[in-house]
């Protein structure tokens, strides 16, 4: 039996032994492998990160979608934004990555994609769900061929980014894929490169590979300040997101990060769209307006902000998360090495050190993501009805959740995580204490619910 609530928004994802099994795998293999078949296609590329579970769970994958009449490129050990560079400099007819991600290591994935690197659906997800458990899947006896797309990768990350001096730069890859690639890359565009746990090591002995998380950057810090460093890079598990760390060893937020690299896309692009989740700063808002362009603010999820990258022809986005999208001479995917790329030749550009950029960055005070656990069968009720409540009394953005717009410029956020059983909220403005007065209006109205758990 399939466990329903693995098929989540964005990709198949859920505890390994239980949840997640080879057998399991081969299910959704072979159910995606008939997705693509009845789309016309019948040649994929399939890899995986480092975790120990990995390996098993490609096989199975493997072995279903072979079984379903699709032939497999197997690109080994890879990131994601590789599998999906593969993928589309490749023209093949889609795309999967088995990857717990940033997740804790009890977990493990795989996020899938069509021709073009452009991602499934929330209801194409659910639709692998029903094929597989009613046996609605093509049959037949696809090929397996060996591939690497290293050169081809770093060939063409290295023709977008041009540094006019060289920079030091700390690594940090957390164990995770990202070591296999990026010190190597960044070396090859002319950076000297300290390398921090870039082993890969699918137990992540020193710490989970999620840059997000304060605690998994203080090693980088402490590094980047230590040997005089211009910056610091972090990638999660499968380097599909970036943290920056300057060279005093501030960590920024990645809505910030995304300022600077709209700053430079619009210096070549006026007036081009910037896209970006609804966790996003006011500061990027209104930053993207003064250098002309046109802010975008869209649903939170890679996948919904690719689907609007490809929808209206916008070159660049990016998420709080640290997801950071690229169509400019690229595929409109996220990717975390192409990503701190463009960051190293900002800086080796600039005048300045890295912290003065931030600093021209209008800075207010914001919240870190909050979670409040809400089951997933209530999530979405709540918010629907705490969205009508706000809305009577305040102006309010509705696109994803309720980003409530409060007198004097402050904003509160929440909505359902479309990946976990619980609600998030942002809050951002001037002052303590108006972030202060804007928590006590929504924590108030959250109270209804008490099954909702709020944040301390």
């Amino acid at each position: 039996m399939l466990n329903p609530h693995v098929f989540r928004a964005y990709d198949v994802r859920g505890l390994v032994g239980t949840d997640i099994t080879p057998d399991v795998f081969q299910q959704v293999g072979q159910a995606y492998a008939t997705l693509v078949r009845r789309r016309g296609g019948r040649r994929v590329a399939v890899g995986q990160d480092n975790r120990l579970s990995s390996a098993d769970l490609k096989a199975g994958f493997v072995d279903g979608v072979r079984a379903a009449g699709v032939d497999v490129v197997d690109v080994g050990l890879v990131t994601t934004p590789i599998l999906y560079f593969a993928t589309a400099h490749w023209n093949l007819d889609g795309g999967a990555n088995i990857t717990g991600s940033h997740n804790a290591l009890e977990y493990n994935g795989v996020k899938m994609v069509h021709r073009g690197a452009a991602p499934l659906t929330e209801e194409e997800i659910q639709e692998l769900r029903r094929m597989a458990e009613a046996g609605d899947v093509e049959r037949g006896a696809g090929t397996l061929e060996p591939r690497s797309p290293r050169e081809d990768y770093f060939t063409t990350i290295a023709g977008l980014v041009r540094l006019t001096r060289r920079l030091r730069v700390v690594v940090d890859a957390g164990n995770g894929v990202a070591g296999l690639y990026a010190p190597e890359l960044l070396r090859r565009i002319g950076c000297e490169v300290v390398e921090l746990y870039c082993e890969s090591d699918g137990r992540f002995p020193n710490h989970l590979p999620d840059p997000e998380d304060e605690r998994n950057v203080a090693d980088l810090r402490s590094k980047v300040v230590e040997i005089g460093a211009d910056l610091g890079i972090a990638y999660d598990g499968d380097a599909d997101r970036v943290g920056v760390i300057d060279e005093r060893g501030q960590r920024h937020e990645a809505d910030l990060v995304l300022i600077l690299l709209a700053r430079d896309l619009l210096a070549r692009h006026p007036g081009a769209k910037v896209v970006f989740d609804v966790k996003s700063s006011q500061s990027l808002v209104d930053d993207v307006r003064e250098h002309g362009g046109v802010p975008v603010m869209w649903k939170t999820g890679h996948s919904h902000l690719k689907r609007k990258m490809r929808e209206e022809g916008i070159l660049l986005g990016g998420e709080v998360s640290g997801h950071m999208f690229f169509g400019e001479n690229y595929y409109g995917v996220d990717d975390g090495i192409l990503a701190s790329c463009k960051i190293i030749e900002i800086v080796a550009r600039a005048p300045e050190p890295l912290s003065r950029l931030f600093a021209s960055v209008p800075h207010l005070r914001a919240t870190p993501e909050l979670k409040a656990p809400c089951p997933d069968a209530e999530k979405f009720r709540v918010i629907d009805e705490l969205a009508r409540e706000l809305k009577a009394r305040y102006e309010t953005i509705a696109t994803d959740g309720a980003r409530v717009l409060f007198p004097g410029g402050g904003w509160g956020l929440v909505r359902a995580s479309n990946t976990n059983p619980y609600l998030t909220l942002r809050f951002e403005a001037k002052t303590e204490a108006e972030i202060d007065e804007m928590k006590r209006v929504i924590y108030s109205a959250l109270r209804r619910y008490p099954f909702v758990t709020l944040p301390d």
